[in-house]
């Protein structure tokens, strides 16, 4: 499960992975045609395929490992190595690198405490994938622009998801989606949690509202269609959120419980068709809500900790085969009913691949372990989780290279005139 640590820019790693490069399968020297393949002396049953990368990263990867690549928590402090108190208290272990390497941690989430200026935030993110020795990080970040930018300190200002979606011009949205991605990757991140999917139906929501593209379930699947499609041409992962639909509240879900009424009609009419939009232009990944949604289950528990919403409609019905995340898992809509281990136990067993921000790492992690020994998680179950992580990292060029960022292709694409052009045509 060795690894090399890329000296290239991103650019080039990302030419790499998906087949470019002097480096690539069947490369020939400028100008020339590839040599013939060399005879074989095997035979059919001596010539066995080799496992594929995922398989075998996978098959050496100990349970303590694969338990740690699900989690996605945010670390505290502008470097790999800065000593942090907040670190020591909610980890025991006061670096970023030391919380990487001592939970074996499959991604971290930047915040606006992370960021700084353009080369201390490359150099974070560089440090971060030298401290994951075993397999590279999803860096991560909430960056739908708009209300919920945590880089705006140094990204181009674009308008969000609403005046994207009053323009009805898709072709806006993927561009914006694109630019957005090209200046997070520059950066070292490799995962968006965005485009929001929900539709807003409800003027009283207190957590959607300009956060979604608009109240046409047409229109912002169309919308959400696009950015994913943008997220992709900048080979940055995208993660369609809220699901299964967070539109229609006055609850907001970081300091309670909403519950959603609308029938499974009305949901299929509302609320999934940005989601069949997203996964039918290739999501990578689609965040869970903590909401209760009682005509799609009857149980009570959040859609973060629901089997027949998660596994039944997302996976089974909607025929989604990436990654499931949790939303944040310290919000009070998930916390109303179990404790912090149980809820990354519950979360798993419904369904989700990445547990985002436990608030008890320590806690969420031995439970999840413990469960995994007890045989309540199968290792079978755990394998489909990280087995979707890696997939996720080797479409994204991650798997077996650490990705490396460099300031000055930063410092190109960022705040761009390209890009700044691009946002006053939104209207920003």
């Amino acid at each position: 499960m060795l690894r090399r640590i890329g000296t290239a820019s991103v650019l080039v790693i990302a030419l790499a992975a998906c087949g470019g490069g002097s480096g690539a399968a069947g490369a020939t020297p400028t100008g020339g045609k590839a040599a013939p393949p060399a005879p074989t002396t095997q035979s059919p049953a001596q010539s066995q395929a080799q496992p594929d990368p995922v398989a075998r990263v996978l098959s050496k990867m100990s349970v303590e490992e694969k338990v740690g690549q699900l989690f996605m928590p945010v670390l505290y402090g502008t470097s790999a190595d800065t000593a942090s108190g907040e670190n020591q208290a909610r980890y025991t272990a006061q670096t970023p690198a030391k919380v990487i390497a001592k939970y074996h941690l499959g991604g971290v989430i930047l915040f606006p405490q992370n960021v700084k200026s353009v080369g201390q935030v490359v150099d974070l993110t560089n440090g971060l994938q030298r401290a994951s020795k075993q397999v590279s990080l999803l860096i991560g970040t909430d960056q739908e622009n708009g209300l919920v930018s945590r880089m705006s300190a140094i990204m181009t200002d674009f308008p969000g998801a609403s005046r994207i979606g009053a323009t009805k011009d898709t072709d806006l949205s993927r561009a914006v989606a694109e630019a957005t991605g090209e200046e997070l990757r520059s950066l070292g991140v490799n995962l968006d949690f965005a485009p929001v999917a929900d539709v807003n139906v409800n003027p009283n929501n207190p957590v959607i509202g300009a956060r979604a593209f608009g109240k046409d379930p047409k229109l912002v699947a169309k919308m959400v269609a696009a950015a994913v499609k943008g997220f992709a041409d900048a080979k940055v992962a995208a993660t369609a959120k809220h699901f299964p639909g967070h539109g229609d509240t006055t609850v907001d879900s970081h300091t309670g419980l909403p519950v959603i009424k609308h029938s499974k009609a009305e949901w299929e009419r509302i609320d999934a068709p940005p989601f069949k939009a997203a996964i039918d232009a290739g999501v990578d990944a689609v965040m869970s809500a903590h909401i209760v949604f009682p005509k799609l289950d009857s149980s009570g528990d959040p859609a973060t900790l629901s089997k027949p919403i998660l596994t039944g409609l997302l996976r089974e019905k909607l025929g989604f085969k990436g990654v499931i995340s949790t939303d944040a898992l310290n919000m009070a809509g998930v916390r109303q009913k179990y404790n912090d281990g149980e809820i990354a136990v519950r979360a798993v067993l419904a369904g989700a691949d990445l547990l985002l921000m436990p608030n008890d790492l320590p806690k969420a992690y031995q439970a999840v372990l413990a469960a995994v020994k007890s045989g309540r998680i199968t290792k079978e179950r755990l394998d489909q989780s990280v087995t979707r992580l890696l997939t996720l990292k080797q479409a994204k060029g991650l798997l077996t290279e650490a990705p490396r960022a460099s300031a000055e292709e930063a410092a190109r694409v960022l705040r761009s005139a390209d890009h700044r052009k691009l946002a006053a045509r939104v209207g920003g």
